[in-house]
């Protein structure tokens, strides 16, 4: 099973990114996940980019949107709402049809942002019919480094709190008959988070 994991932060030290990386390495057997967090290298969307105008950059991430069998977005709040570049990324998925009826769930790396994510949950509902509003998991790790997110998400109460997630969403992506057992992610993109 291939998992796309999105971070909604372009920021190389986010926190965002750092749980993504940590859920990456505690997933569960036979699940793969991919981690963007670059969406900044995508291009402003707009209509007239579409179809054979579409850039590159686009193509590839729509390549991981379309080979995924589900998606997880963790996302920092951007004055009280979703930041640019994660929007900007749904603006692209939701003009296409690689996303539609793609189980998505969220996560969220902290205590506050529940503005961000209540617009957040609005606009999933609204890209894809499978979105998971119930499968949550928020774990508060404002203010700290990723080599300190990495350490604190090892304790083992957070271990078993991940795990449990990942569980329980590839088991729902399994039920929504989305898997697709033979499809591969690239792993030449250039904003992909490697090992």
């Amino acid at each position: 099973m291939k998992i796309l994991a999105i971070s909604g932060s372009a920021r190389e030290a986010s926190t965002n990114t750092a749980l993504l990386r940590v859920m990456k390495n505690l997933a569960p057997t036979g699940v793969e996940l991919l981690v963007l967090h670059r969406l900044n290298a995508l291009p402003v969307f707009s209509p007239d980019s579409e179809g054979e105008a579409t850039p590159a950059e686009v193509r590839e991430f729509m390549e991981a949107v379309s080979t995924s069998d589900g998606i997880i977005i963790s996302s920092p709040e951007y004055v009280r709402a979703i930041p640019g570049g994660l929007k900007n990324a749904i603006d692209w998925m939701v003009s296409r049809f690689e996303v539609i009826g793609k189980p998505i769930a969220l996560v969220h790396a902290s205590h506050r942002g529940d503005d961000m994510l209540a617009s957040l949950r609005l606009v999933l509902s609204t890209v894809s019919e499978n979105f998971l509003e119930h499968m949550f998991m928020r774990i508060p790790l404002i203010g700290k480094s990723p080599e300190e997110t990495e350490e604190f998400l090892r304790m083992p109460e957070y271990e078993s709190q991940i795990s449990t997630f990942m569980i329980n969403f590839a088991a729902a992506v399994r039920q929504s008959g989305g898997c697709k057992p033979n499809n591969r992610l690239q792993e030449t993109l250039r904003f992909a988070t490697r090992p």
